[in-house]
């Protein structure tokens, strides 16, 4: 079983080999490929990669390259966590929307929008390039934001499930406080990628008892406390939002604090400075706990299992995913891409029935999918006009003067990524 890495560079890759290694018998990896056109950061995190490997007796063959034709050539799924832009780019989307009073953030707001506008043409060139090399592969997409990428490749055909680690996160988080182990912990999860809620969890699966009202009464100041909003509002919701959710729930906050302190990006760029040096020490032969406040926590352990459910039915039987809408919300077109508890097997996902949604959430949910329609003809036909409306159909922006002003700041500082510019 072959498995290539598109950003195989990436400082996340070896939480990523990590898990390939740990969970060798749930997903038999013969050959593993990490691609990128960094070769200096590759061969740092290959050496580290293979290093690992190795401690951990794991008999897969690891390479690398920069030539991504190679790469997926005879590939079973290939997993794409790649960023365009470097964190130069991600710096950028973090700082010039906090000038029109907006959310300064990589992936939702008018940041997520450049990186979109970004991101998609590259990974659908990709994604043929892959289909060229092997029209059965899988393609697995990290690559944010990951419900309009996997959009763009579902919609061109591809066979595409996109992969997010805050469901597992909030799996991991419940098990824990629950005292039980992860895999009792089903999640009621639904909306679109960085929008969602956990609107139950139950324990043994879809049907199970729905402990939900029991662990925001004991546990909501720790639940409350990592969400960073006040208890009083999650009691009011009774349900646990996405950690993004605050974004939307307390953005004008947000903002003052984005002004105040270096952007995530900065942080992030200074950390992955120290994580390459850790990675070229030949005496490495582990993840190092620094890679932990990286972010990407539990990514290894989705990523696996959604491989081996994709490649040979082997994973859980039911995993969050980001996947056609298909009825499922039946507020949603069809096409639109959810993220939600799924059926997951070598014919790929199928969404669960989901409870009717409230309209709290509903609400929220229709408008931010009328502005990831328009997003993604922005980044697949591009203009200016596009980005505009885009940016005013946006919850987080929705003014035309900061909409104006936002589409000439995003312009400017992405110029070189875009083609009609």
């Amino acid at each position: 079983m072959k498995l290539a890495v598109v950003g195989g560079g990436s400082t996340y890759t070896p939480e990523l080999i990590d898990g390939f290694a740990r969970l060798r018998d749930t997903l038999p990896l013969t050959e593993l490929v990490l691609v990128d056109p960094a070769a200096d950061r590759l061969d740092l995190v290959g050496g580290l990669a293979r290093r690992i490997f190795a401690k951990q007796a794991h008999d897969g063959r690891i390479t690398t390259t920069t030539d991504l034709d190679a790469a997926v050539e005879g590939a079973d799924a290939v997993l794409l966590q790649l960023r365009v832009g470097g964190q130069a780019a991600r710096n950028q989307d973090e700082t010039w929307p906090l000038e029109c009073g907006c959310v300064g953030q990589e992936t939702t707001g008018a940041g997520g929008l450049a990186k979109a506008l970004r991101t998609v043409p590259v990974v659908l060139d990709i994604a043929e390039r892959v289909r060229r090399a092997n029209p059965d592969a899988w393609i697995i997409d990290f690559t944010n934001p990951v419900g309009i990428v996997t959009r763009a490749l579902l919609g061109a055909g591809h066979k595409a499930v996109g992969l997010c680690n805050v469901a597992i996160g909030f799996q991991r988080k419940f098990a824990k406080l629950l005292d039980v182990a992860p895999s009792e912990v089903h999640l009621d999860h639904v909306g679109l990628n960085h929008l969602t809620w956990e609107t139950g969890v139950r324990l043994g699966g879809p049907d199970g008892e729905d402990v939900l009202p029991r662990l925001l009464a004991e546990h909501g100041d720790a639940i409350a406390g990592d969400l960073r909003l006040p208890r009083p509002v999650v009691d009011r919701l009774g349900v646990v939002p996405s950690y993004y959710l605050r974004y939307f729930y307390a953005h004008d906050e947000v903002v003052e604090e984005l002004r105040t302190k270096p952007s995530r990006a900065a942080e992030v760029a200074a950390m992955e400075k120290e994580l390459l040096e850790m990675y070229g020490d030949p005496a490495l032969d582990e993840k190092p706990a620094l890679l932990g406040k990286r972010g990407g926590a539990f990514y290894s352990e989705a990523a696996v299992d959604l491989a081996a459910s994709l490649l040979a039915g082997g994973g859980s039987p039911y995993q969050v995913v980001n996947t056609l809408n298909n009825g499922t919300l039946p507020f949603l077109p069809d096409d639109a891409v959810i993220e939600t508890q799924a059926a997951v097997g070598t014919n790929g996902a199928v969404p669960l029935p989901v409870a009717p949604v409230d309209p709290l959430y509903a609400g929220l949910i229709a408008h931010t999918t009328a502005y990831e329609d328009l997003a993604l003809d922005a980044a697949l036909r591009g203009g200016r006009e596009r980005v505009f409306k885009a940016l005013l159909a946006h919850p987080l922006v929705g003014q035309y003067a900061a909409a104006e002003r936002l589409t000439d700041l995003l312009v400017a500082h992405n110029r070189e990524h875009l083609a009609w510019a």
